[in-house]
C-alpha cells in the first residue's frame, strides 16, 4: 500500500488539479438517466482521486462514500466538497485489500482498473442498482508507458459485465485519441 500511496500522492501533488474540477463527461451526460434508474441514493466512488465525481453526485442529492489510496487527493477532495457545500464520506483505503461490507444504489469506477473489483462491485449493488465503469484501454502507445495489467483489452469490459447478474444498458469503446477508453452502464437484476 505504501508504495502506491506515495506514487499517487506525487501525482496529485504535481498539479493543482490532476483531472480537473468538473465531473466526468460521461457522468454529467448520463446523470438524468442515472437518477431515473437508481433505486435509492447511496453511492460509492471507487478511486475517487480529488473528488470531482463524488462532489457532483453529492450535489445531485446522493449520499456518497468515496475511496482512494492517496491522502493528498483526499485532502483536496475534502476541501473542494466543503467549498461546494456538500458532504462526502471520503475514506483512505487500499483497494487491493478492500472488501464490500454494505450495499449501494450506484457505484462508479472512473480511470481505475482492478479487474476483480468489478464483479465484487456488482454484487455490492442493491437490487436494480447501477454500476458505471469508465477506464483506459490498451493501445500500442499506452503499452509503452503503462503497466498492461491496468489497461483493459478490447471487448474485455463487456465480457466481464455480461457474466454478471443484470444487464448492460450502455457500452462503448472509444479507441481513438491519446486515452482510449471502455465505458459501461450496468444494472443489477431486480427481484421479480
Amino acid at each position: 500500500m505504501e508504495a502506491d500511496r506515495v506514487k499517487w500522492n506525487r501525482r496529485f501533488e504535481s498539479e493543482e488539479s490532476y483531472l480537473g474540477a468538473h465531473p466526468s463527461p460521461l457522468l454529467a451526460r448520463e446523470i438524468a438517466r442515472i437518477r431515473s434508474l437508481v433505486p435509492g441514493k447511496r453511492a460509492l466512488d471507487i478511486a475517487c482521486g480529488e473528488g470531482r465525481n463524488s462532489i457532483f453526485l453529492a450535489q445531485q442529492g446522493f449520499l456518497v462514500k468515496a475511496l482512494d489510496i492517496s491522502d493528498v487527493a483526499l485532502g483536496k477532495a475534502a476541501r473542494r466538497a466543503e467549498e461546494a457545500g456538500v458532504l462526502v464520506d471520503f475514506q483512505q483505503v487500499d483497494l487491493d485489500e478492500y472488501r464490500f461490507r454494505e450495499q449501494f444504489d450506484l457505484i462508479i469506477n472512473f480511470n481505475f482498473l482492478l479487474r476483480e473489483l468489478i464483479p465484487a462491485a456488482a454484487r455490492a449493488l442493491s437490487e436494480g442498482g447501477l454500476l458505471i465503469v469508465d477506464t483506459i484501454m490498451e493501445s500500442p502507445e499506452l503499452l509503452v508507458s503503462h503497466n498492461p495489467a491496468y489497461l483493459l483489452r478490447r471487448g474485455e469490459l463487456r465480457k466481464i459485465c455480461e457474466g454478471l447478474e443484470g444487464e448492460v444498458l450502455f457500452y462503448e469503446e472509444l479507441a481513438e485519441g491519446d486515452m482510449p477508453t471502455a465505458r459501461v452502464l450496468f444494472r443489477k437484476k431486480a427481484a421479480s
